[in-house]
């Protein structure tokens, strides 16, 4: 007699644990969604609760997976007083010396229009491509402030100036220029920033300072625990506001803001756009807005080029691109890719540098500096490096993999035609796929030239110039390795010949033998 009383054996099409289902098992003929495992309904609800946390994401940002969405500009409402040279600014002697030494003897056209603005009080935002001056264009009034005020106590804990900026490596480039200027009329700077101990921030916090330059995350944390107070700040800069949108800083901001009170408020960015514009109206009454001439489109600095190739000769083409004596930075999608080639081009002969999210500041330094003295002429990098890395000379920018926002296109082009130079940015994109690229310099505003390249022609040559000979290097860094090794025979026998018995000096002696 059959026994009914049993649980039929899963199958393939029952939505059984272990198996796996077919596509219409889940799909009504209606188009309605069915359950997914009707035996697992918290698998259901994180599903549902994923979608809904992606919806209110898109709603957010205006972004979508396919694209990113293009926003508008907060466009210059006046025209300002400008200056021709620093001196006609009234700032101190030693301060315009100081930036003749740093090889700005005349104000670029954002710092002439900008410092007087800050200068008489006003809330400033500035737009200005990378490259443009922003740093000294709010790093003068900061420091030509303090030096009009004379000098007064430094009070523990409580700067009188703050800079804020989303990334480490961007604060410790702000402190490379303003800590000279700084200390040319007498005043103090510190950086404050994650991925190090906090130990030595706070004890330059306790000694006094004047300028602190911060990332917003430690920052946070150091208020929380009492070790700063922001409440007698003066005046409080933003630098790549933006880019803190992005990153997620938008509360800490906020919260850093208000706990400045009344302070003078500069905002600057390479893009200036209505995403700040919550910022702006909570912190910035009337400010005056500055967008430097001519960078709305194209800049005439920066050469955009797309080469089309077979996928298969990639490796050569790349390879040939990066064999010049310019510097070059190469962005990539992965760090993994990053550790890969940078590898890769090493063994290859072609001396590189890597920078991502997963090396430790110590790294990232040496790496960095690495690159700006030249002895690597490569710097292979994840968009860590996109947005505030100051290395005037870089000839090309490669990106080998796009990017999927135009943002980042613009920021990652920029390490390139700074300061006045010219430079190329180069797409690398394989035969018939050249669509994102086109949507992609479209929604940036930018006209690129379109060539089908293959190894050995004249183009990689004309782009990346002459091969360049290998480096010789003066020193080389060996880590820790000990190339001498201790010979502890010989440490004893100095030791006794500088104790050998005499009259004046027998009990040193007598001492010595006892042990």
């Amino acid at each position: 007699m059959p026994n009914n009383n049993y649980s039929p054996a899963p199958t393939k099409s029952n939505g059984r644990k272990g198996y796996a289902s077919k596509k219409g098992d889940y799909q009504s003929t209606d188009g309605a969604r069915k359950p997914r495992h009707s035996q697992r309904p918290d698998r259901v609800q994180r599903e549902d609760s994923r979608d809904k946390d992606f919806s209110n994401a898109r709603a957010k940002t205006g972004k979508t997976f396919q694209g990113d969405k293009k926003l508008d500009r907060l466009e210059a409402t006046e025209v300002g007083e400008s200056f021709a040279t620093f001196q006609e600014m009234n700032l101190p002697e030693r301060l315009t010396q100081e930036l003749a030494k740093m090889g700005a003897a005349t104000p670029f056209p954002i710092q002439s229009a900008t410092i007087p603005a800050a200068m008489a009080g006003r809330h400033v935002l500035g737009r200005g491509k990378t490259g443009s001056g922003k740093t000294i264009a709010f790093g003068v009034p900061l420091v030509a402030f303090l030096a009009q005020a004379g000098n007064q106590p430094r009070v523990p804990l409580k700067p009188r100036a703050l800079v804020l900026a989303p990334t480490r490596e961007l604060a410790q480039q702000i402190d490379r220029t303003l800590s000279q200027l700084a200390k040319s009329v007498g005043f103090y700077t510190t950086t404050i920033y994650g991925g190090v101990p906090q130990h030595r921030q706070v004890e330059a916090l306790k000694r006094g300072v004047d300028i602190a330059i911060a990332t917003p995350g430690r920052l946070e944390d150091l208020m929380a625990q009492g070790k700063i107070d922001l409440s007698g700040l003066e005046r409080v800069v933003v630098d790549e506001a933006d880019h803190m949108c992005e990153l997620g800083f938008v509360e800490p901001v906020n919260r850093i803001l208000e706990a400045a009170g009344d302070s003078q408020k500069l905002l600057f960015s390479a893009t200036l756009d209505s995403e700040v514009a919550q910022l702006v109206k909570k912190f910035m009454p009337s400010p005056y807005v500055y967008e430097v001439p001519g960078e709305v489109n194209e800049s005439s600095d920066i050469e955009h080029r797309v080469l089309v190739m077979d996928p298969k000769d990639r490796s050569a083409i790349f390879h040939r691109l990066v064999q010049g004596s310019g510097k070059s930075i190469v962005f990539v999608r992965t760090k993994l890719t990053a550790e890969a080639l940078s590898s890769s081009l090493n063994d290859a002969g072609v001396p590189t540098a890597r920078l991502h999210g997963d090396l430790n500041q110590a790294q990232r330094t040496k790496n960095l500096e690495r690159f700006i003295k030249g002895s690597a002429r490569v710097m292979v990098a994840t968009d860590v490096a996109a947005r505030g890395i100051h290395v005037d000379d870089v000839k090309l920018v490669i990106q080998l993999d796009l990017p999927e926002e135009y943002k980042t296109y613009l920021h990652r082009a920029g390490r390139t035609g700074r300061a006045g130079r010219s430079g190329t940015v180069i797409c690398m994109v394989p035969s018939g796929r050249s669509r994102k690229a086109e949507d992609l310099l479209k929604r940036a505003d930018r006209e690129a030239i379109y060539s089908n390249v293959t190894p050995g022609h004249e183009l990689l040559e004309e782009l990346a110039g002459p091969i360049a000979p290998p480096m010789v290097m003066d020193s080389i860094d060996f880590g820790d390795s000990r190339f001498a090794t201790v010979n502890k025979n010989k440490v004893r026998t100095d030791l006794r010949a500088r104790h050998t018995p005499n009259k004046m000096g027998g009990a040193k002696d007598r001492r010595y033998k006892s042990r």
